[in-house]
């Protein structure tokens, strides 16, 4: 039976260009970046690899999304992904050479770590 083991929340942003997969890989980096996993193999005496990672994202426009993008962002572990609408988007600055609009889009993920007990 898989128990969580740990939570872990980030933010992203693509400041130039409205781009959800961009902001989306930020924000599992973000989460990922705060995130040492020791305890799997310290204290449980489970193989860190073996881990399941359950990757939520909320977006403002989950169907622009790509899940394979974002899968690619946690390092180890099995994975899945959950997309809702959330998220946020702001009026930027149009700088050409960094993106093609003037969209900022904003995600926010949640990483919840699984482990076999």
């Amino acid at each position: 039976m898989q128990k969580r083991y740990v939570i872990e929340i980030g933010m992203g942003a693509d400041l130039h260009g409205g781009d959800i997969t961009k902001a989306a890989v930020k924000a599992v980096n973000d989460a990922v970046s705060r995130c040492c996993l020791c305890g799997i193999e310290d204290i449980l005496e489970k193989d860190v690899l073996k881990m399941h990672v359950h990757v939520k994202i909320g977006c403002t426009d989950p169907e622009r999304l790509d899940k394979a993008a974002v899968l690619k962002a946690v390092p180890v572990g099995n994975r899945d992904i959950e997309v809702v609408k959330g998220g946020l988007n702001a009026h930027g600055l149009l700088v050409p050479v960094f993106g093609a609009g003037e969209t900022i889009e904003i995600a926010l993920a949640v990483l919840t770590v699984y482990v076999d007990m």
